[in-house]
């Protein structure tokens, strides 16, 4: 069709303002799924500062994997699958966290009961005395 076999109606031209000729607006509705209930959490975040450090037995990484599935799933809009997904993502980051805090603190504990056990036994090096380091790294030496 070309420009010049189409009928334009007699107030409207091509380059100006057609106010007549527009229909009127219309409303759009938008579902936004249930406004009551809140997305499940993905805790993308935790799970990355869990698998960054330590990571130990590779919980971190598994937390890492369940969050990622519940961020997809929330986007795909299957709650349900993802709520499922966000709930072993927080279980792993429990137990990833609890490993974290508790490999650092045996091994402090570890050091002072390793500290207060030579300075108690009998015949032990002073390690608070004014050569007590050099007697500590005397039990490094070869």
């Amino acid at each position: 069709m070309d420009n010049h076999s189409y009928n334009f109606p007699s107030d409207c031209t091509p380059l100006t303002n057609c106010k007549s000729a527009r229909k009127p607006a219309g409303s759009t509705v938008v579902n936004m799924g249930s406004a009551g209930k809140n997305p499940p959490r993905d805790y993308l975040v935790w799970s990355l500062c869990n698998t960054l450090y330590v990571n130990f037995c590779c919980l971190g990484f598994m937390a890492l994997v369940y969050s990622i599935k519940a961020r997809d799933q929330k986007t795909q809009g299957n709650l349900q699958l993802a709520q499922e997904c966000s709930d072993k993502a927080k279980w792993y980051n429990i137990l990833a966290a609890g490993w974290n805090m508790l490999i650092p603190l045996l091994a402090v504990v570890l050091l002072v009961l390793l500290l207060v056990h030579l300075g108690s036994a009998q015949g032990s090096f002073d390690f608070f005395g004014d050569d007590g380091f050099q007697n500590f790294m005397k039990l490094f030496s070869w």
